[in-house]
């Protein structure tokens, strides 16, 4: 019944709309009125009608419907072809756009003013750490609010255009605005003194702003066609005590203007793009860092005349052009240099048109945004000359549903973008060099290893674990956590050298807040120092500044530095990174991080003072050691190296597989266990024969662990350790400590006994309701006798072990002993 009415309804309604359109298109249906009134009294008083008027009638109104149904079809084909021509049009006609601008002054109080804010507030303080003005030696935000008064949008009109497959809207941007409120303080330099407060008031920004959406609407870029016009009120207030009075500090002003004109011509105005994420998912996580490695595949189609003829190869290379004249595409000689920031890694050379390089990077992001450049060099056939050929760049954005959103200038100044959904998928783009428009493209690939999130969790591989945070953060003001950082240099590799004779001789300072720590020197492009270091943690984001010198005789030399923030460390969790060094063309470094709380760090460390806990090592045996002596053997002991401790083993003569056994003790202190296996010589010098660092500080206390060690620096030989890390509070010192031991196993073994006494008495007079506290304390003397007598096992067998190992080791030194022993 009600689909019945439903549809009499729509007649009904049709019916109206066809006969207001008739009344409309036909201006003279009103005199049809009085007209069939006329022959309705001819037809009564006069002759009949009735015969041929309703027929007339029908098809009068039956031709009506039909010219109506025509025009209704009519004007739905010319909606389409409109709609095809605004998607297919180069251009589109210009239309207000009134609309928006309503839209926007409803929601930005609310909402967009507070989120643009936040985002602008932290690209702000990055500009004024490295731009300062020359009266001002240091530069601090208080406040940043960009006020209740929006940007206006599109006052002249707004229009979409294509290029190639891309679509673009342009629009007019006019923001001025006069309560904006931005407070700076100022520490001004010599010649004058103290500190001034400098507020931004008024802001005006005109320019036209160009939006393109990509990745089919999950992202739009933006970007300004030109260089806006930029105008800033600035006010000046009192700094405090020792501030200057309230007047203008002379070019103060200026600067601003430039340094806000300078940060939106590098980064905004084409065809340079930011990019705006539309994800379907917030998770809410700040990234504050990222891994990424970038692989260099190849390039095609270099050719010598149209590199040259861009513009940054005229302004760098003109003086060369003569002489490279003669020399045939073939000839060239090409590598390409990527450049993160302040990292920056090589190919190698490769030589034609169509070099592959096939080399990958690691590379770390210190924000959750960044930009990968590639600069194309040629090596001058001839000369050891590199020249600057001419460059491209990737820019990428972790996006908050975990993906990362990559893009890139196309060719004809179009558009290049990629979409990884997760972390570890591989993601590859040909991009063409910027200003050159021959054809020459390069082929990269990139994997977002892991993105580092504020909280300390992080985004691996599609996994999302809990680990240790980013290796870049913001620093800001200090403030102690109440934690300890246990910090280890582990190794490095592919270092360079400056030193002409080819040697690098290596070291590591590390500064965390105003604590320095230096590693020892190595010997070696590969060095391993497996180097403990310990920090009071800092709250707010502060970073670990490492630096790496090469030891030279007359000035240590700068072989790359790098920064990691330890902001959001896990407890319980070891972060195991390897670290690029920055400012050089290679080399990297391996660092383990791990936080402690001061409640856990003396119990679970037992290595805060001397006789909190020792490190047994037991040195067992070696396997395939190097030959030392010309009769192809070696005389091969150890000399074990524990801070300032040194200790050796008995020595073995005349054997490349010894055997130890030995038994060494050391008081924990965190310091490195190194191990030097050297041959004997009774006249000679002794020779090394190998070495290796014994890894005990992340054992569980109490538990051995038993290995095998290849040695370093040797082409072959292994050593086969035991050690355990012994802490006092777990396991008492096997020694003749042992009788306190027995002593408190007989008295729990006495107060079990009274206990049994007491709870046959309480079943005795049936006091059911005092039997519950005398059985929970059984039951915890029960368990204390099972963990001492455990103990008193364990003491037996390390005395049994001990008095063993000692005759062992009287026979061996005693040869009398030994064929008496041998011979029975």
């Amino acid at each position: 019944m009600r689909g019945r009415k439903k549809r009499a309804l729509m007649n009904v309604d049709e019916v109206v709309d066809f006969f207001n359109n008739i009344i409309q298109e036909r201006r003279y249906l009103p005199l049809l009125i009085p007209l069939i009134l006329i022959l309705w009294v001819i037809e009564k008083w006069i002759f009949s009608l009735s015969n041929w008027v309703p027929l007339v009638l029908a098809v009068w109104a039956t031709v009506q419907y039909g010219n109506y149904q025509q025009r209704m079809v009519v004007e739905d084909l010319n909606k389409k072809w409109k709609r095809v021509i605004l998607s297919t049009s180069t251009i589109t006609p210009l239309e207000h756009c009134e609309w928006l601008n309503k839209l926007l002054m409803e929601i930005w109080s609310n909402f967009m003013n507070l989120k643009l804010s936040l985002r602008f507030q932290s690209i702000v303080e990055k500009r004024l750490k490295h731009r300062k003005s020359r009266l001002i030696e240091k530069v601090e935000l208080l406040e940043f609010s960009l006020g209740s008064s929006p940007p206006c949008l599109g006052l002249d009109g707004t229009r979409w255009s294509t290029s190639g497959d891309q679509r673009v809207m342009r629009l007019g941007f006019d923001w001025d605005t006069t309560d904006i409120s931005i407070m700076l303080l100022a520490k001004v330099a010599k010649p004058f003194f103290g500190t001034a407060k400098i507020v931004i008031n008024s802001l005006h920004i005109k320019g036209d702003l160009l939006l393109m959406p990509i990745l089919d609407g999950k992202s739009i870029l933006y970007s300004l066609i030109s260089t806006p016009e930029v105008r800033i009120t600035v006010a000046f207030g009192s700094g405090g005590s020792q501030s200057l009075p309230a007047t203008e500090l002379p070019g103060v002003s200026s600067w601003l203007v430039k340094l806000l004109t300078d940060t939106l011509a590098k980064t905004m105005v084409e065809p340079r793009r930011q990019c705006f994420s539309l994800p379907a998912v917030d998770l809410r996580k700040k990234a504050v860092g990222g891994i990424i490695y970038v692989t260099v595949i190849s390039a095609s189609k270099l050719s010598r005349s149209s590199l040259r003829g861009s513009p940054s190869r005229r302004q760098s290379s003109f003086a060369v052009d003569g002489l490279q004249e003669h020399f045939d595409d073939k000839d060239l000689q090409t590598f390409v240099e990527v450049e993160l920031g302040e990292l920056t890694r090589r190919t190698d050379l490769r030589p034609g048109s169509s070099p592959r390089w096939d080399s990958t990077f690691n590379m770390v992001l210190h924000d959750n945004t960044g930009t990968v450049r590639f600069h194309l060099y040629e090596r001058t056939p001839g000369s050891v000359k590199y020249d600057y050929l001419a460059s491209c760049e990737i820019k990428m954005k972790y996006v908050t549903d975990d993906s990362t959103t990559f893009w890139a200038i196309g060719p004809d100044s179009g558009v290049i973008a990629r979409h990884s959904e997760f972390c570890g998928k591989e993601v590859e783009m040909v991009l063409p060099f910027e200003g050159v428009n021959a054809g020459e493209r390069l082929a990269v690939r990139l994997v977002v290893k892991e993105w580092q999130f504020s909280d300390g969790s992080l985004s691996l591989n599609n996994f999302r674990v809990s680990s240790q945070p980013s290796l870049n953060g913001s620093s800001n003001f200090v403030a102690r956590t109440g934690r300890k950082i246990n910090l280890t240099v582990v190794e490095g590799k592919d270092l360079i050298t400056k030193d002409r004779s080819g040697k690098c001789n290596p070291y590591v300072k590390l500064q965390y807040g105003k604590v320095l720590h230096k590693t020892k020197t190595a010997h070696s492009f590969n060095p391993i120092w497996n180097q403990k270091f310990e920090f009071d943690e800092i709250g707010g984001g502060e970073y670990l500044k490492i630096k790496c010198y090469t030891e030279e005789v007359f000035a240590d030399d700068s072989i790359g530095s790098a920064r990691i923030s330890l902001e959001g460390l896990v407890e319980g969790s070891v972060r195991d990174v390897w670290v690029p060094l920055e400012k050089v063309n290679s080399g990297e470094l391996r660092i383990q991080i791990e936080a402690v709380s001061i409640n856990d760090y003396e119990g679970s460390r037992g290595s805060a003072y001397p006789g909190d806990g020792w490190i047994e090592l037991v040195l067992i045996e070696a396997r395939d050691l190097v030959a030392a002596d010309l009769r192809g053997t070696s005389d091969p002991y150890v000399r074990v190296q524990y801070g300032n401790l040194k200790r050796r083993t008995k020595v073995m003569y005349k054997t490349l597989h010894p055997q130890w056994h030995q038994t060494l003790e050391f008081p924990e202190d965190g310091s490195p266990l190194e191990l030097h296996v050297k041959d004997h010589n009774a006249l000679l010098p002794t020779s090394n024969i190998g070495d290796c660092v014994v890894e005990y500080q992340r054992l569980p206390p109490n538990e051995m662990s038993d290995k095998w060690i290849p040695l370093q620096g040797v082409k072959r030989g292994e050593i086969h350790v035991q050690v355990t890390r012994k802490v006092p509070e777990l396991q008492k010192r096997p020694s003749m400590d042992s009788e306190p031991s027995l002593t408190k196993a007989h008295q729990i073994s006495s107060q079990m006994k009274q206990m049994m006494i007491k709870l046959q008495s309480l079943i005795e007079d049936s006091n059911l309701e005092g039997i519950s506290t005398p059985l929970s304390e059984l039951e915890t003397l029960h368990d204390m006798q099972e963990e001492y007598m455990v103990q008193l096992e364990t003491e037996q067998m390390i005395l049994l072990n001990k008095i063993e190992e000692l005759g062992q080791e009287m026979l061996n030194s005693s040869p009398s002993l030994s064929r008496r022993s041998s011979g029975s």
